[in-house]
């Protein structure tokens, strides 16, 4: 028998005939061809190759013809291959048939002679080895291998891993869970085995499970809405879901805790908390950075602070304070600026300046110090900020005009990119250089009277300055600021003229100096930057439910 090969319009296809008219493009596979149909013992045909020289065809030569068996003989190898995955492929979608059939037909029912299951949260169940628990929460992750299915459950109080194998594994309902979704996990609390490590040092052996809610997978699965390493604008967008993560919600256990702490400590000053008004009709801070709104057709604003109103309280309750949102209208984007934040904020009868320095130390060390001992936000603020260390009063005192001496010797310019003089304003990225490079807390205090607020008190041996304080922190800058508060009536009304300010609205205000004055000083504390600090976050974004700035006002 004798077959064609013509390699510029041969086609290499099974059902070829090999004639002249419809040949082969390849002798390997002609060879190849006529083995499949003929079987391997028929004999060899005659195999003739167009010559384009010739213009004819002419039986093929012999050492083309053994590299045409040699081709031959791969082709006929890698077929066998072929039939071979072929035939395995059927077998796993079969055996993959077998199991979903088997699966769907497995039900998950609770065995009712094991014993009654008792409701915990996941962080309870640490202290219950050998109980039979059941455990609310949502699935934080996922994992399966053929046998097992491991899951890390979330409640809010903590993290537990649980273990499915048996027929809870293998199940249909088993293997369409998601992360995020909802569930109801029933089994003993065992210790790991030795050598392995779980939150709690402990695993859930789950004997039957309730699906509450099941969260979509595919395109609109949670890792797709909340994808590694995506644009920060895009994970504030999503922020009601970027909270469920690890760090963002280890951040608001501490921010809780802060706040405890910080009341914890007021208590035992003898502090009485109250909650001032947000809607007023005067500044503190500057009318450049106030919210406007319209109150009933009157012009009102959105507090900066509440420290008018917390002065007013000092003569019915004494020491005071609030812990109470503050807004600030401020263009600005740098990682320490919010346009809503919580602000802790106290005023305090009859004190010296020192005395208002050495309260406000108190309160950082002793706060600080009862987050660090609380169970659930110490280790987190170890595990977020491992290198942190506690701060040790007494703070460092330094003045402004040392601050700007200091600046200078250490060849740090001014915002015009000139050397500081007195009655600069020191600038952040000026202010972060110095703090961090001292490397302790600082108290810089006796601030120009031109560069703070128009209550703050001048002091008796300079009355170019105030006694008026920021808290510098490294690694974060100013947490706090305060001061002494003027007293007299006639020297605040000067205050309000050397801001241009209309002292009529502030007449509430300025009774406190009539009716009863007394020395007095306070100050406030931003929670978040407190937080970047005791978190080693870079912005204070991070430390807030939900971040208010330019331009972010959702969700």
């Amino acid at each position: 028998m004798s077959l064609y090969v013509k390699e510029s319009v041969g086609v290499d296809e099974h059902g070829v005939p090999g004639s002249k008219e419809e040949p082969y493009k390849t002798a390997a596979f002609a060879l190849f061809a006529f083995q499949q149909q003929n079987g391997e013992d028929a004999a060899e045909p005659k195999l003739f190759v167009f010559k384009s020289e010739d213009n004819e065809y002419q039986e093929i030569s012999a050492s083309a013809l053994k590299k045409a068996r040699k081709g031959s003989s791969g082709l006929a190898k890698k077929a066998v291959k072929q039939k071979e995955e072929q035939a395995r492929r059927q077998q796993q979608e079969a055996d993959n048939a077998a199991k979903q059939i088997a699966a769907l037909n497995i039900r998950i029912e609770e065995d009712k002679s094991l014993p009654e299951a008792q409701k915990f949260k996941i962080g309870q169940s640490y202290g219950h080895v050998g109980q039979r628990v059941k455990l609310y929460g949502w699935i934080h992750r996922l994992r399966a291998n053929k046998k097992v299915v491991f899951v890390v459950l979330r409640d809010g109080t903590g993290f537990i891993q649980c273990v499915m194998s048996g027929d809870l594994a293998a199940a249909q309902q088993t293997a369409e869970l998601t992360l995020e979704s909802s569930v109801a996990l029933y089994g003993r609390v065992a210790k790991v085995p030795e050598g392995k490590s779980a939150p709690g040092g402990v695993e859930l052996v789950v004997d039957y499970y309730e699906v509450i809610g099941v969260a979509p997978s595919g395109d609109d699965s949670f890792t797709n809405r909340i994808a590694e390493g995506a644009d920060p604008s895009l994970l504030l967008d999503q922020r009601h879901l970027a909270l469920r993560g690890e760090t963002i919600s280890a951040v608001m256990k501490v921010r809780a805790a802060l706040l405890r702490a910080v009341r914890r400590v007021y208590e035992e000053e003898q502090l009485v908390e109250v909650t001032p008004p947000c809607m007023v009709q005067t500044q503190v801070e500057g009318g450049s950075t106030l919210f406007k709104l319209d109150y009933y057709g009157e012009e009102a604003y959105l507090t900066q602070s509440s420290q008018l109103y917390l002065e007013t309280c000092l003569a019915a309750l004494g020491d005071v304070y609030c812990v109470q949102e503050s807004f600030r209208a401020e263009k600005s984007h740098t990682r320490r600026h919010l346009s809503e934040y919580t602000h802790i904020e106290a005023e305090l009868c009859f004190l010296s300046f020192d005395e208002l320095l050495a309260h406000i130390e108190k309160l950082l060390v002793n706060a600080v110090q009862y987050v660090l001992e609380d169970p659930v936000a110490g280790p987190l603020v170890r595990q977020l900020n491992p290198g942190f260390q506690a701060p040790k009063g007494p703070f460092m005192r330094l003045e402004y005009k040392d601050a700007i001496q200091w600046l200078n010797d250490h060849d740090i310019k001014n915002e015009q990119g000139e050397p500081f003089k007195f009655g600069d304003d020191i600038a952040e990225a000026a202010e972060r250089k110095m703090t961090d490079t001292i490397g302790v807390p600082i108290l810089l205090i006796r601030f120009p009277v031109e560069i703070k607020s128009f209550y703050m008190k001048r002091c008796q041996d300079d009355p170019r300055v105030t006694e008026s304080v920021d808290v510098l922190m490294p690694t974060v800058g100013e947490i706090t600021g305060g001061s002494m508060r003027i007293e007299g009536t006639e020297e605040l009304m000067q205050g309000f003229k050397r801001e241009g300010i209309d002292p009529k609205a502030y007449y509430w205000f300025i009774d406190q100096r009539k009716y009863g004055t007394c020395p007095h000083g306070g100050y406030g504390l931003g929670t978040e930057r407190i937080l970047a600090w005791l978190c080693n976050r870079f912005t204070v974004r991070d430390c807030s439910l939900y971040p208010r700035f330019s331009g972010r006002c959702k969700p």
